[in-house]
C-alpha cells in the first residue's frame, strides 16, 4: 500500500470515528442536529425499542432520555473499521449509564454494528443495528454528601448547548474551592 493510500485510510477511519463520537455527544447533550449529523438522511436505525429513519430514531431517543433520565452518558470503545472503498463495516462497543428520574441508575452494554458510506466526501451511518448485550440497574456506593457536592460543582451538567463542553474558549467557571478537603 502506498503512503497516499495509507494516509487516505487514516483520514477515512478518523472521519468514521468522528461520526461515532458526534452521535454520542449529540444524544448526551440533547443536540438533535449533532446527533443527526452522524447519519445519512436515508439511513435506517434498528435499536430494537425504536426502528426507522434518523429523524424517527433521534426523536424517540431524545424524548426517551429526556423523560426517563436526568443525565446520561454514551461511551464508545473497541472500534473495528473494515474499509471497502466508499463503504465501511464498523463494529463499536458501547457503554451507557443513565441517572433515572425514578429508581436506581441504568447501566447497559452492547455493540453498534454499522454500515457507513462515504457520499459527497462525507462518511456517515447508512444502517445501524444496536446489539444489546446487557441492560440493568446498579446501586451506587455511599459517598459522603460533601464530596458529592464538590464533584457536582465541576459541571454544571446540561443536556443542551449551555453545557460547558460547548464553551469556546473554555474559561474558569469561578470555582476556586480546595480540591483536598
Amino acid at each position: 500500500m502506498t503512503l497516499p493510500d495509507q494516509m487516505q485510510r487514516l483520514i477515512d477511519k478518523d472521519a468514521i470515528n468522528d461520526a461515532l463520537l458526534r452521535y454520542c455527544r449529540g444524544v448526551d447533550r440533547a443536540d438533535r442536529e449533532l446527533m443527526l449529523s452522524a447519519y445519512h438522511p436515508d439511513a435506517y436505525d434498528e435499536h430494537g425499542v425504536s426502528e426507522g429513519n434518523p429523524e424517527t430514531f433521534v426523536s424517540w431517543a431524545l424524548n426517551f432520555h429526556g423523560e426517563t433520565q436526568t443525565r446520561h452518558q454514551h461511551s464508545i470503545s473497541n472500534v473495528n473499521i473494515d474499509l471497502d472503498g466508499d463503504t465501511a463495516h464498523v463494529e463499536s462497543y458501547y457503554c451507557f449509564w443513565g441517572a433515572n428520574r425514578e429508581g436506581p441508575p441504568t447501566l447497559a452494554f452492547g455493540r453498534y454494528i454499522d454500515r457507513f458510506e462515504r457520499r459527497n466526501h462525507k462518511w456517515a451511518i447508512a444502517h445501524r443495528v444496536c446489539v444489546n448485550e446487557y441492560s440493568g440497574t446498579f446501586n451506587a456506593r455511599d459517598t459522603p454528601p460533601a464530596y458529592v457536592a464538590k464533584l457536582n460543582a465541576s459541571g454544571p451538567n446540561r443536556r443542551d448547548r449551555s453545557d460547558v463542553s460547548y464553551d469556546r474558549p473554555l474559561r474558569p467557571q469561578g470555582r476556586r474551592e480546595s480540591q483536598t478537603d
